[in-house]
C-alpha cells in the first residue's frame, strides 16, 4: 500500500469506527431512557458555552449540524425547558441558545450513560498510546478547518 493508500485506508477506518461506535452509545442512551445524543451534544457545548450561551450560529458549527437542523433542534428543547432562545439586543438577527437548570441536570443525568458508552465502545479498544497518537492526529485535522486549540 503506497503513502496515498494509507491515508485513504485511515479515513475509511475513521469513518466506520465513527459510525459504529456512535450508533452503539446511541442505542445505549436510548436503552437507559436518557435525552438523544444529539441533545447531549448540544447541552455540553452550550454550557462551555457559559452564562451568556453560544449563538446558534456557534451552535451549529460545534456540533456539526447545519443551521436548519440545529434551529429545529434547539426549538424542541427550548420547548421542553432544557434551552433557552434569546435575541441578541444588538443584532436581533443573532439568537442566543443557554442552557437552562433542567438542561444541566439531563445533561448529569446522561453522562454516566454516555462515559460508559465511550469506553465500552471506542475508548477500551484502544492502548493509551494510541488514544494519544490518535487524539492528536485529528486534533490537528480539526485545527486545520476551525479556532479548536490543539493540546
Amino acid at each position: 500500500m503506497n503513502e496515498g493508500e494509507h491515508r485513504v485506508e485511515a479515513w475509511r477506518a475513521l469513518l466506520l469506527a465513527h459510525n459504529s461506535a456512535v450508533r452503539a452509545i446511541e442505542s445505549d442512551v436510548q436503552r437507559n431512557g436518557r435525552i438523544p445524543l444529539t441533545w447531549y451534544d448540544v447541552l455540553l457545548e452550550l454550557r462551555a458555552g457559559g452564562e451568556r450561551g453560544l449563538r446558534m450560529q456557534e451552535v451549529a458549527e460545534r456540533v456539526v449540524l447545519s443551521r436548519t437542523r440545529v434551529s429545529r433542534l434547539v426549538d424542541e428543547m427550548a420547548r421542553l425547558g432544557l434551552v433557552s432562545k434569546r435575541p441578541d439586543p444588538v443584532d436581533k438577527r443573532v439568537t442566543w441558545a443557554v442552557i437552562t437548570e433542567d438542561g444541566l441536570a439531563a445533561l448529569r443525568e446522561t453522562a454516566p450513560v454516555y462515559l460508559r458508552g465511550i469506553w465500552e465502545h471506542f475508548a477500551r479498544h484502544l492502548s493509551d498510546d494510541e488514544a494519544d497518537v490518535i487524539a492528536k492526529a485529528l486534533l490537528r485535522v480539526a485545527q486545520a478547518h476551525t479556532d479548536i486549540s490543539v493540546s
